[in-house]
């Protein structure tokens, strides 16, 4: 075979064409495709000496650095599932995430696992805990769990993984759910490699490239940068930037060509002075998450004219669906384009039958990149991911196996021309900057601290994080008001910094409900936007 098929292969096949060529760079060192193939077998084999069965998980929480990538593609390579964890969640967030999916080896830093520490007891499932550097001795983990470093897992017997097909599992990536906890979407091998092959031929990714990534390897959009440039043997720079600024150093330093950010971000990059020289080799700038403003958009551009501009849209349940291509963007700078390579997106109308140009209906992609749906949850699954009615896009009356799409949620509409257009969201799901947040997500937070009686957030329009979190709360029962300080503080311990919220507004009790009998969130939100502007 010359063509990868699985996951790990996308680095296999380009070490067996160019093994001296530079894969990828962390800081001051770099690994080339033969280094990096080397490491990924030698982690794959170490996973085998723990005992890792077929389908086991993964889970890696660290900052971006060469052991995530080597884990990434080793977990699959020896037949088992990575779980790739955002390192800006708190410790309770890690070990829901190892609880929800059962996650059996854990590589962290030790840094991290000192925070870890309180809540590895609750992670029953968890057997081995790998170090990217060695622990003080007297650290005492949960019966039951070992303790490992790097090096020494590397330094394994090679083994045999186990039978690895393009259609097993091959990570699990979470995402926030609608009922506040988060949800585990399910790829398989097939889903991630076509979905590289797929950006890769549209971005025209190859040999010559230098792809920045700076989205969190947690994120498909983030993720995508190495699978897009492993299966084109490219580089890619790993960056944990700070500030704006530490990323147009980068794409200076590195000679960037490639990049894809999220809209908050290129909204703090389009107002800062770009050097020169990244004009003459950054050959297109992606944008995904949400929507690009027109604004940010001409900034960009007039600070790498050479640069092409592709605007991207795509949810982690079907890895991406669409983009617009560079020669429409002046005449459709609104547009989310059409779909990608090797993917069929339908605009559906509630029955299930398709839309009539600039009729809104429900954006719904088929093919190779749809996910196995949401680990452990049935019902989730069954809402998101749903059998075509025959008749609609290449399906036919007399096929007797269905074919699962996912339907997003979102409503577009399709021109004349076949481009699409975002209109809103079903659900009540807050995009912050680049992040999906659950608002009972950050509800359950407020209400775990017990400084709360009744609260509610929601999405307020921000000009650089796309939404803020508003919060609306009352006192507790007992309590003469809400005690905002302490309240704010347990936010900061125990929620990821992109999920604070901007606000919290005290009103008295009891909130508003809606027939239902539940807090009447839409009616709290649309009441604080009017009140904002009188």
């Amino acid at each position: 075979m010359t063509d990868s098929a699985l996951l790990h292969e996308l680095v296999a096949f380009s070490a067996a064409r160019t093994p001296d060529v530079h894969a990828l760079t962390y800081g001051p060192h770099t690994l080339r495709y033969d280094e990096l193939q080397a490491q990924v077998g030698a982690f794959a084999s170490g996973l085998r000496a723990l005992g890792l069965r077929r389908t086991e998980r993964v889970g890696i929480y660290l900052e971006k650095r060469f052991e995530t990538v080597v884990a990434s593609f080793g977990a699959p390579a020896v037949g088992g599932v990575f779980v790739p964890m955002n390192p800006l969640l708190k410790a309770e967030q890690v070990a829901f995430i190892a609880r929800d999916c059962s996650v059996r080896v854990l590589v962290t830093t030790p840094e991290r696992l000192v925070q870890l520490l309180p809540v590895l007891a609750d992670c029953p499932d968890l057997r081995h805990v790998v170090l990217t550097s060695k622990a003080p001795a007297d650290w005492a983990l949960p019966l039951g769990v070992a303790l490992h470093t790097w090096a020494a897992l590397l330094d394994a017997p090679a083994a045999t993984g186990h039978r690895v097909i393009d259609t097993d599992l091959a990570a699990i990536l979470y995402t926030s759910g609608s009922t506040g906890k988060p949800k585990g979407v399910v790829l398989s091998h097939r889903n991630m490699v076509a979905g590289a092959k797929s950006v890769a031929s549209y971005l025209g990714n190859g040999p010559h490239d230098t792809l920045l990534a700076a989205l969190p390897l947690s994120f498909d959009a983030g993720f995508s940068q190495l699978t897009t440039a492993f299966h084109s043997g490219a580089r890619v720079v790993l960056l944990n930037y700070l500030l704006p600024r530490d990323v147009l150093k980068a794409l200076d330093r590195e000679k960037v060509t490639g990049l894809t950010a999220v809209p908050p971000l290129y909204i703090q990059l389009s107002q800062l002075e770009w050097p020169a020289t990244i004009g003459e080799h950054l050959r297109y700038f992606a944008n995904t998450g949400g929507r690009m403003p027109r604004e940010t958009l001409w900034a960009l551009r007039t600070r790498v004219p050479k640069a092409k501009p592709f605007l991207m849209y795509g949810l982690t349940e079907a890895f991406r669906s669409t983009y617009l291509p560079p020669e429409e963007v002046d005449r459709r700078p609104d547009s989310i384009g059409k779909a990608i390579p090797n993917a069929e997106i339908l605009v559906l109308r509630e029955d299930g039958t398709e839309c009539d140009a600039d009729e809104p209906g429900e954006l719904v992609h088929r093919g190779a990149l749809v996910g196995q749906g949401y680990w452990g949850d049935a019902e989730k699954t069954a809402e998101r991911y749903r059998p075509l009615p025959a008749g609609v896009g290449g399906r036919e009356a007399g096929l007797q196996i269905p074919e699962l799409a996912v339907f997003s949620g979102d409503t577009v509409r399709r021109d004349a021309e076949g481009f699409l257009y975002f209109i809103g969201r079903r659900d009540e799901m807050m995009k912050t900057s680049g992040y999906r947040v659950s608002p009972t997500e950050v509800e359950e937070v407020l209400y775990a601290s017990k400084l709360v009686g009744e609260c509610v957030a929601f999405g307020t329009e921000h000009a650089t994080l796309g939404q803020a979190i508003q919060v609306i709360a009352t006192a507790p029962d007992g309590s003469t008001g809400v005690d905002l300080p302490a309240l704010q503080a347990h936010c900061r311990r125990h929620m990821p910094a992109y999920m604070l919220p901007a606000g919290i507004e005290p009103m008295a009790g009891p909130l508003p409900r809606n027939p239902n009998g539940k807090i009447d969130r839409k009616l709290l939100s649309t009441a604080w936007h009017e009140r904002q502007t009188t």
